[in-house]
């Protein structure tokens, strides 16, 4: 679609979302939103006709693209057949992608229990490990996030946690590997992943093995910067769960549905969890869905015994038909086996290019189409291009580089020193060399800030 000027449109979309609209994670005056008039594909265009291609493909859940035909026609049609329906019934949309998701996620995950998102699967995921193991408290990373609602908030692992957490959520922090900025001293990744695994454990040791109900973890940390683990570190957690009956909770909310170019990350590291929560790709964002995929172990746990949750909303047919509709066009059109391919052979060989090139780009790291360019000031001692959660004046240069991203007709995912490259899991080719082109005008931005 070629995208048509209307400013006078915009300028009253503008006024009434500023008139009305809260934003989320923001200072409600200093925010400035775009006024968006439609999107397609890879691409989303404003109301003065300017086009963008979204480096972030919405929020991480774009995995199809926007707009997709087929996607469309389903919930316009489950829209048409039965619009809703309590989660207390048997409905063939819901039936349908319960059964699509089971087949896909790894080992015995073949019960699936429906949310709105991504944050209240994992409340839910850490609800059913409590009352699995009659255990109260919960692990989780430094350097992850896991939604916005409290529990949530307090399992999320950066400074968006701060204001929320009172320390009374029964949750433990520890660290996970990242070798570039290890907290372990390791100089090599089978040093990282031997250290980290011996921090987990030693903690787990010191808190009381038989208090500890479930370790949560991304499978690859998203919003925190895309840290792929080292191999071996998911299987000695694993090792680790099964040796002191700690449930696994893997949250694939944003690497899951093709997005690291396998229908889960965790088949990339041969790792079943007990729990998994996912959410985004399952329908590309389209209709709110999320929801927690169960093991049997778990699932007998409340074979005869009610399980002390639900949501109104659990199951919605229009969000499982999107999903439905999402699931077989991925199958179809082979989006996780382009999302694999064009990750290995444009996507890295590409950032890597640009890391050569400029100064600013201290490390580069992903796999499939989530991938992070970690920005630094100084690449010899690995100074962040700005401070730790830095704010106003001190995060300029991020400013700067993401608004010559943005001129250049690329939308960026900006988090602290990294920029991430997650664009649509079905983007093309000739779609990303046009991005890296406008990516590395404006690392030209990022690099006036280097030593």
């Amino acid at each position: 679609m070629t995208p048509q000027p209307n400013p006078e449109v915009g300028a009253a979309v503008k006024a009434a979302d500023r008139a009305h609209v809260f934003h989320s994670w923001s200072a409600q005056e200093l925010i400035d939103p775009l006024a968006v008039a439609g999107a397609e594909g890879s691409y989303f265009w404003d109301y003065d006709g300017r086009r963008y291609l979204d480096l972030t493909s919405g929020l991480v859940y774009t995995n199809i693209g926007y707009q997709h035909p087929k996607v469309v026609a389903a919930i316009q049609e489950q829209a048409a057949t039965l619009s809703t329906f309590a989660p207390a019934f048997a409905i063939e949309a819901r039936s349908e992608a319960a059964r699509l998701i089971a087949e896909r996620t790894p080992g015995d995950l073949d019960k699936i229990f429906f949310t709105n998102g991504g944050a209240d699967a994992i409340e839910h995921a850490v609800r059913m490990a409590r009352l699995h193991t009659e255990r109260p408290k919960v692990l989780s990373a430094y350097r992850s996030y896991h939604g916005g609602t409290q529990q949530a908030i307090n399992l999320t692992g950066d400074p968006r946690r701060w204001a929320s957490d009172g320390a009374a959520a029964g949750v433990v922090h520890f660290w996970a590997p990242f070798l570039y900025r290890s907290r372990f001293y390791a100089e090599t990744e089978e040093q990282e992943c031997a250290r980290a695994l011996e921090h987990l454990e030693t903690t787990i040791a010191f808190e009381g093995p038989a208090t500890v109900a479930a370790i949560v973890l991304e499978t690859i940390p998203g919003t925190a910067g895309i840290m792929v683990p080292p191999p071996g570190y998911l299987a000695g957690v694993r090792e680790i769960c099964d040796k002191y009956g700690i449930v696994l909770v893997l949250d694939e909310v944003m690497a899951g549905f093709g997005r690291t170019g396998e229908w889960f990350a965790a088949d990339l590291f041969d790792v079943t969890p007990d729990l998994l929560t996912f959410a985004k790709g399952v329908n590309s964002g389209y209709v709110p869905l999320g929801g927690v995929a169960i093991s049997g172990a778990i699932a007998e746990t409340f074979a005869k015994r009610p399980y002390p949750g639900g949501l109104t909303y659990s199951g919605h047919p229009l969000a499982c038909a999107a999903a439905v509709a999402t699931i077989n066009v991925m199958a179809e059109e082979g989006v996780v086996e382009n999302a694999r391919t064009l990750g290995t052979s444009v996507v890295e060989p590409a950032l890597r290019e640009l890391a050569e090139r400029h100064p600013s780009v201290g490390e580069v790291r992903g796999v499939g189409m989530f991938w992070a360019l970690e920005l630094v000031k100084d690449r010899r001692t690995r100074e962040p291009l700005v401070p730790y959660n830095a704010a106003g004046e001190a995060n300029a240069p991020m400013t700067a580089f993401g608004a010559a991203a943005k001129q250049h007709g690329i939308w960026p995912f900006i988090n602290m020193n990294r920029t991430h490259v997650v664009p649509p899991c079905n983007v093309t080719e000739a779609e990303l060399k046009e991005g890296f082109a406008a990516l590395d005008a404006a690392l030209g931005v990022a690099d006036e800030y280097t030593k």
